[in-house]
């Protein structure tokens, strides 16, 4: 399977995608944004990954690839692609599934708790769990349900943080994904967020976090073969 990815910024990498995808003998390969770099042939890839970064997808006057991704993102989908988007990543699915995109009332950053949706407790993306769970959030946006996707999670600050639409397209607003570095580079390049607020952690609270990495990654691998399976199946 072919494997594409979009960067959009260089601290904002695969993580625990990309070991997935070598032991699978996935080809991968990139589009930095930050770059300027093309956007490929729909026809070189099979499965299309999203990945975050501290821009929101309104802004296009600073980042003007935001909307060419986002309309690429749509084709993607149209074409019966597999689509990830983690973060920035859904918000854009969303974006090109014509929801709306908005700041939340209040940023999630940290180890913070969902619970999913009983839509969720039913996907074949999520392990079944009853109770509220810890994952790794860094995003002050959220974004309306698009149309005809289902919600799979929530937590008390943000309604929408995971959902699927039809088999084969998911997004995600937190990360499974994380990795011990990577966390320590949103710390590095976006500490200033790191203020005083009620769903915001601090830096010593991100580090003693990075014990739940393995679990979370654990996750991200069975969510990753249940779409390659379900998509192969569509």
């Amino acid at each position: 399977m072919r494997l594409h990815w979009f960067q959009h910024v260089p601290f904002e990498e695969l993580g625990a995608i990309a070991p997935w995808a070598q032991a699978r003998g996935h080809a991968v390969s990139v589009t930095r944004l930050f770059l300027d770099e093309p956007l490929p042939s729909i026809d070189t890839f099979d499965w299309l990954v999203i990945m975050g970064g501290p821009m929101g997808v309104y802004d296009g006057a600073q980042f003007p690839w935001l909307k060419t991704e986002t309309e690429f993102i749509g084709q993607a989908i149209a074409r019966g692609k597999r689509v990830l988007g983690i973060c920035l990543g859904a918000q854009l699915i969303a974006a090109a599934l014509g929801a709306r995109v908005y700041p939340n009332k209040q940023k999630e950053i940290g180890w913070l708790p969902i619970r999913l949706t009983p839509e969720g407790t039913r996907s074949e993306y999520f392990d079944a769990a009853p109770a509220p769970f810890p994952v790794f959030h860094w995003h002050g946006d959220t974004f309306d349900l698009p149309a005809r996707a289902v919600r799979l999670a929530e937590s008390d600050a943000c309604a929408n943080q995971a959902f699927q639409y039809g088999d084969r397209v998911v997004g995600l607003q937190f990360h499974l994904e994380v990795t011990p570095e990577g966390v320590e580079r949103l710390i590095g390049h976006c500490g200033h967020e790191l203020v005083d607020g009620p769903t915001i952690q601090t830096r010593e609270q991100l580090r003693a976090g990075r014990s739940e990495i393995g679990r979370l990654n654990g996750r991200m691998e069975r969510l990753l073969d249940r779409l390659e399976k379900t998509g192969a199946r569509s």
